[in-house]
């Protein structure tokens, strides 16, 4: 029996740290058995072509790599995350919230192509990922969509408060409003829910953003 596979995603600052972590802290109040999963695994040897990419090693744009190069980079991480660590307690029936997952190849690559590519990029990444690679397909796909203007705002927040520096990604703003474009391209393509972070001008309370997303979540899990 399989497992369940729920992923939230979103561009850089669109709050996704903070939605996985009040979402835990509900599970394990509630008593649920879950696992988190966070991509990429920056501490593990297979992040390792991932981490020379977001320094720059490769070129100091991301449209310096093609976006099936790049995508690459990322899919062997979570192939050797699966096959090592939760292949057994997914197919045995485990529930799991994923932080980014091969939805995020989605968001992040597609932009770099012309968009009269991006179909045809959405199935390759579909079938490399979820046939080829024969990694779990999401049963819910929640994608956090925070506008760039916003979602800027956060980021420098967070590098502030962090003593962080900024990736080939974060520090790119036209490369940040692509992938928001790409990311919004995605969601209906794939059929992932659009979760809107803002109202108006304002960003919703992330209170208010986490039940809409455990409503949804409950849903899918029969509760």
């Amino acid at each position: 029996m399989a497992g369940k596979l729920v992923v939230l995603e979103g561009t850089d600052g669109s709050g996704k740290s903070t939605q996985m972590q009040l979402l835990c802290e509900r599970f394990r109040s509630e008593g649920r058995p879950f696992r988190k999963l966070t991509f990429p695994r920056y501490q593990e040897p297979s992040s390792w072509m991932v981490r020379m990419y977001l320094k720059g090693l490769f070129g100091k744009n991301p449209s310096d790599i093609n976006a099936y190069a790049a995508s690459t980079f990322y899919a062997v991480d979570r192939f050797a995350s699966y096959a090592v660590e939760w292949k057994d307690a997914y197919r045995a029936g485990g529930f799991f919230l994923a932080d980014r997952y091969a939805t995020s190849n989605a968001v992040h690559q597609t932009s770099k192509l012309p968009e009269e590519e991006w179909a045809l990029f959405f199935d390759w990444l579909a079938d490399f990922e979820y046939v080829k690679l024969e990694l779990p397909r999401p049963d819910l796909v929640l994608f956090l969509d925070m506008p760039v203007s916003q979602s800027l705002t956060l980021l420098r927040q967070r590098e502030k408060e962090t003593g962080t520096r900024a990736d080939i990604h974060e520090g790119n703003q036209r490369y940040l409003a692509a992938c928001h474009k790409s990311g919004l391209a995605a969601a209906e393509y794939y059929g992932w829910r659009k979760i809107s972070c803002v109202e108006g001008e304002k960003v919703r309370e992330a209170g208010a953003i986490h039940e809409e997303i455990y409503r949804l979540i409950s849903a899918e899990l029969g509760d």
